[in-house]
């Protein structure tokens, strides 16, 4: 019997393994895996993964009303819009080049939902009207980068920037800092600069364009000239840029309102022309040769009291900088202010151009003083203000750290970016 038990216990234990093995395999179908969520995107303030997202740039000829009208919006919605909108948003003003985005529903309809303007890479306008119809100017984050580089001319300028791979709206930068100082278009073989600014980026890797030159030092015919950026002005929230004795570096007007230009032609009153018959035709500018769409600036601070087309003088703007002084800039190929716009010192005002009468591209600088227009290079100019005595023992501490770290900045041939 005892026998028989442990046959019996054997058994049971083979075929209870048996059973263990022939227990099939539980396969997970392909569906059942774990799905996953595509990445949440936002640009704009909106979610774009609830939405169709539609980019395009605008065309020679498109209008606002055109571009919704082709995403399905009707002409009495976008009459509803645009008037909606017009404090916020000059639908007229859109301009070809410039990119935008649509966003549309998800569903069937694709309706047209949010109209997003790129008014550059940074700034945008939104006009959102899926419920009620609301308009906001924004802008993309913007990383600030500090950047420094220095370099030795060799042959210009230009071409050392070129070398460099330097971005040559730092030179303009400069140029305008120094503007009375420096005569940029006579540098020399061996003059050499530092300078630390800013660029600004989107997304941490897209360039936005140069920031401000927070210092600089150039040497010009052996000669040092440190320039530091500081904020003089706290009501207006203003900066402006002096040496390390606490100098302003600017003066009331620029020398020029056009940079790296050359002078055409002079202030003259007694000037003949060959093709009126060498008959006395009086110049009252100063002409500025550059090619057609370089910046014109405002050679002072003042108030836009002028800006139109007007036979001979073409596209131009008039600025009154005080009860004294007023500066007008003629043949214009597109003006970039309106009259009663408050404009700063080197700011742009327009582009050159050749409307109106004249030859060649170029700028015709006109000055008024007390009413009569006069030549500004024989005029005795005003300084611009003096740094106060109270923001000097300021000024100086925050020139400290600024100067040590230009002077340790080495000259190299090449760009040096840290």
């Amino acid at each position: 019997m005892k026998n028989l038990g442990c046959i019996l216990l054997v058994l049971v234990v083979f075929i209870s393994c048996q059973k263990e093995k022939k227990e099939p395999v539980v396969v997970v179908p392909e569906t059942s895996k774990e799905i996953v969520e595509p990445p949440i995107i936002k640009e704009f303030g909106y979610n774009l993964n609830d939405f169709t997202v539609v980019r395009d740039t605008v065309r020679p000829g498109d209008s606002f009303g055109a571009i919704l009208d082709s995403h399905g919006i009707t002409r009495a919605k976008v009459f509803e819009i645009s008037n909606k909108i017009k404090d916020t948003f000059n639908v007229a003003r859109i301009t070809a080049g410039k990119a935008y985005t649509v966003l549309k529903s998800k569903d069937t309809t694709e309706q047209a939902q949010v109209f997003v303007y790129q008014n550059g890479l940074i700034d945008y306008t939104v006009v959102d009207f899926r419920d009620s119809i609301v308009a906001r100017k924004s802008a993309k984050p913007v990383k600030i980068v500090e950047r420094i580089a220095s370099g030795t001319i060799e042959s210009n300028l230009s071409q050392t920037f070129d070398d460099m791979d330097l971005s040559f709206l730092v030179a303009y930068k400069m140029a305008d800092i120094y503007a009375w100082t420096i005569d940029f278009t006579r540098l020399q073989a061996g003059d050499r600069f530092k300078v630390i600014y800013t660029e600004k980026f989107i997304n941490d890797t897209v360039p936005a364009g140069i920031g401000e030159i927070k210092a600089s030092y150039f040497e010009h015919r052996s000669k040092p000239l440190y320039a530091f950026r500081f904020k003089d002005d706290t009501i207006n929230n203003s900066s402006d840029y002096f040496d390390q004795e606490a100098n302003n570096l600017r003066r009331a007007f620029l020398r020029a309102p056009v940079q790296f230009s050359r002078i055409s032609s002079r202030y003259n009153l007694k000037r003949r022309i060959k093709y009126y018959g060498n008959k006395i035709r009086p110049h009252r500018g100063t002409d500025f040769a550059a090619p057609i769409g370089t910046p014109i600036l405002a050679t002072a601070d003042g108030t836009v009291t002028k800006s139109e087309r007007r036979g001979g003088n073409g596209k131009y703007v008039k600025i009154r900088h005080n009860a004294t002084y007023e500066t007008q800039y003629l043949h214009m190929s597109k003006r970039a202010v309106k009259v009663g716009e408050f404009v700063r010192q080197g700011e742009v005002i327009g582009f050159i151009g050749m409307t109106g009468n004249t030859s060649g591209p170029h700028v015709c600088y006109r000055f008024w003083k007390n009413g009569r227009e006069v030549d500004p290079f024989k005029e005795d100019l005003p300084s611009s203000k003096p740094l106060q005595d109270s923001l000097r023992p300021a000024f100086f501490k925050h020139i400290e750290p600024m100067k040590t770290k230009l002077d340790s900045i080495i000259f190299k041939p090449k760009q040096e970016i840290l």
